[in-house]
């Protein structure tokens, strides 16, 4: 039997075109290591922690947004807080209402640090997560002091968030890409497993940084980063 000869990948030769492209979005955004994947997973994170709260505040005063209530209180605007999360410091809007009685319970009013709850919201996102398995951490991230309603409105509310954004158009073309993995515990059918979620982070061609794809995987290794980057 004559063995098969490994094909050897032979990279492009890198133009001056090419490389002042790359050299300018290195100096533009001041990329160094994966680590600017954390920048964009904050735009996730502030978004679904604002769309829960959202939620709470509809199922406190008993109607929602743009229903109109016989009730004496009402919404009265939103008031930035500044939270602190395993990817760094963010800014999300709480909803406010007129006699101020009103306490979120996803971020109460004295707590200012999210890192128990930041993974299990990035794992929401990633592709292959059911209906069920959404429900499930969110009520994980609540805990057992909320009804199964208000799980159920915060799914709802997020559901076409989340689908969104698994199905929004991609540029065609990124000239750089940043692959990393962040690991995060979800309960499925009542066990706690810890997960690696792979996160792809590309640059498109006016230097803007997108979150390509959050693939699950077991645990973080070389094999999955290769076998899952082939094929995408």
């Amino acid at each position: 039997m004559v063995a098969k000869k490994k094909e050897v990948y032979k990279a492009k030769p890198m133009t001056e075109g090419k490389r002042n492209i790359i050299q300018g979005l290195f100096d533009e955004y001041d990329i160094e290591t994966a680590d600017d994947i954390q920048d964009a997973l904050k735009d996730l994170l502030s978004g679904t922690i604002e769309g829960m709260m959202e939620s709470e505040i509809d199922e406190h005063l008993g109607y929602g947004r743009y229903e109109r209530a016989a009730e004496s209180n009402s919404r009265n605007g939103t008031k930035p807080k500044r939270i602190r999360s395993k990817y760094g410091e963010l800014e999300v809007n709480v909803p406010q209402d007129r006699q101020s009685t009103f306490e979120p319970k996803v971020v109460p009013k004295r707590q200012k640090d999210i890192s128990s709850i930041d993974d299990k919201i990035i794992s929401m996102y990633a592709k292959g997560m059911t209906t069920r398995q959404i429900s499930e951490t969110i009520e994980d991230i609540y805990g057992f002091e909320v009804s199964e309603g208000m799980v159920s409105d915060v799914t709802d509310k997020l559901l076409p968030q989340i689908e969104d954004w698994q199905n929004r158009p991609l540029s065609a073309v990124y000239p750089i890409v940043f692959i990393d993995a962040v690991h995060f515990s979800v309960r499925s059918e009542g066990v706690i497993q810890k997960l690696a979620a792979y996160v792809v982070l590309g640059i498109n061609d006016d230097g803007r940084k997108e979150i390509l794809s959050i693939i699950i995987g077991d645990n973080e290794s070389s094999k999955f980063y290769y076998a899952n980057a082939a094929t995408r």
